[in-house]
């Protein structure tokens, strides 16, 4: 049960995290956003997993505020975006 319930966390949590982007996307905010969209789209991903690789790049820069103890770092933030395909702890 306990390994469901964590399932359950996972999945919640990463659906927050796409409807986040989802929101950046309309919003225009940051630019990057759409511009990490529209390359990946040219390089062949689907739009599901652009957005999971986003939503990734922004549990990323959330753990990291939330261990440094500072505020969300849109800099980093766009430049983690920039770098998909590949992921925070391959760019680093």
């Amino acid at each position: 049960m306990h390994e469901q319930d964590e399932d359950t966390d996972e999945t919640f949590a990463e659906g927050v995290l796409i409807e986040a982007i989802e929101n950046q996307l309309a919003s225009g905010e940051p630019a990057a956003a759409q511009a990490t969209l529209n390359k990946l789209t040219l390089v062949g991903y689907e739009r599901d997993e652009i957005l999971q690789l986003m939503a990734m790049v922004l549990a990323d820069e959330i753990q990291a505020m939330l261990d440094d103890q500072r505020p969300f770092d849109n800099a980093r933030y766009e430049a983690l975006l920039r770098a998909l395909p590949s992921l925070p702890d391959e760019a680093e």
